[in-house]
């Protein structure tokens, strides 16, 4: 059942963001929750539909903001065996392998983790935002493998939410680099936007984009005769752009191993070891892992923290590149 939400600005709020302005009346409702609804043309101010989440409110105006009836999405159960590092009735904590997207689209509707899911929960996920995207509140890329929490009601999905939003979330992802970054840990602090050149990448803008912050500390660096320079590098998010520490190590000279859309060309190295030179020719993923994820229960008001070893793969290739080191 559909619900209206009725909202009249007073002086105080003269001149706010629409979309700041129903956040800070309805914290239940997450900011980017009340831009897709604004875009989605729910929202009626002094009863003409505004469809632009910037739109500047002024004094007397009267707002009345839609919720539509959640759908109910008509996805195909796949029979994927889940992770699952911590569940309980409100939410799932799932470890999630390489080579698998999140949430169906073009040319893959069945076999995703949100199939999964609904093979796994009988459909028991939130229903907020996206029908083909029930229970996720964020995504991790295809060859990206590593921690993602799960939905399972729409309260839990607005307060997490609201977390990921105000970047109270802990994030630290493991990577493998190609050379050293200078200096060895810092901070990378860009604009973000979809490139120019290639709609399906990301790039660092100029003028124009997202803010995006990435905390980086160096781990190890691999660097001997039988080794191409390599480094282990350590990344916290404080923002959740798509592609985000891809683009910065790209942004910084470092593409990451096994990173086909941001890759760069490095020399070819003659005195590699062999076994090692195998290794990664048939790495067929990103070296790219999301270790560790930190969140307050939006039910308990508990802290909970999660981690997560490297998959085998990856790991292998840190103890060679160790061994060969020695």
């Amino acid at each position: 059942m559909k619900k209206i939400i009725n909202l009249i600005v007073h002086p105080i709020d003269n001149n706010l963001r629409v979309d700041v302005f129903i956040s800070k009346k309805k914290n239940e409702l997450s900011r980017t929750r009340i831009k897709n609804l604004i875009l989605g043309k729910k929202l009626k101010l002094n009863n003409k539909i505004i469809s632009s989440p910037s739109y500047k409110v002024s004094s007397g105006d009267k707002l009345n903001l839609e919720i539509p009836e959640p759908k109910k999405a008509t996805l195909k159960p796949f029979n994927f065996k889940l992770d699952i590092v911590f569940e309980d009735k409100n939410l799932l904590v799932i470890n999630k392998p390489a080579g698998i997207i999140m949430h169906p689209g073009a040319g893959n509707y069945d076999k995703t983790i949100v199939n999964a899911l609904i093979n796994y929960c009988n459909e028991n996920l939130s229903s907020i935002g996206d029908e083909l995207r029930p229970g996720i509140v964020h995504r991790i890329d295809k060859d990206t493998s590593g921690l993602v929490v799960i939905a399972k009601n729409n309260e839990t999905h607005e307060d997490l939410s609201k977390q990921f939003n105000k970047h109270t979330i802990n994030r630290i992802y493991q990577l493998m680099i190609w050379g050293k970054l200078r200096p060895q840990s810092g901070k990378i602090e860009t604009l973000i936007t979809r490139s120019s050149r290639n709609r399906q990448l990301m790039e660092v803008g100029i003028t124009k984009g997202k803010k995006a912050t990435t905390n980086y500390k160096t781990l190890e660096v691999f660097e001997n005769d039988k080794t191409p320079t390599l480094s282990l590098v350590e990344c916290k998010l404080e923002t959740g752009r798509t592609h985000q520490i891809r683009v910065h190590m790209s942004y910084k000279g470092n593409n990451i191993l096994g990173d086909k859309k941001y890759k760069k060309k490095f020399k070819k190295l003659k005195s590699i070891d062999i076994d090692l030179k195998e290794s990664l020719y048939k790495l067929n993923r990103q070296f790219l892992h999301a270790k560790t994820l930190g969140f307050v229960h939006p039910k308990s008001g508990k802290e909970l923290e999660f981690s997560s070893i490297l998959p085998q793969d990856l790991e292998n290739i840190l103890k060679m590149l160790r061994n060969i080191s020695k």
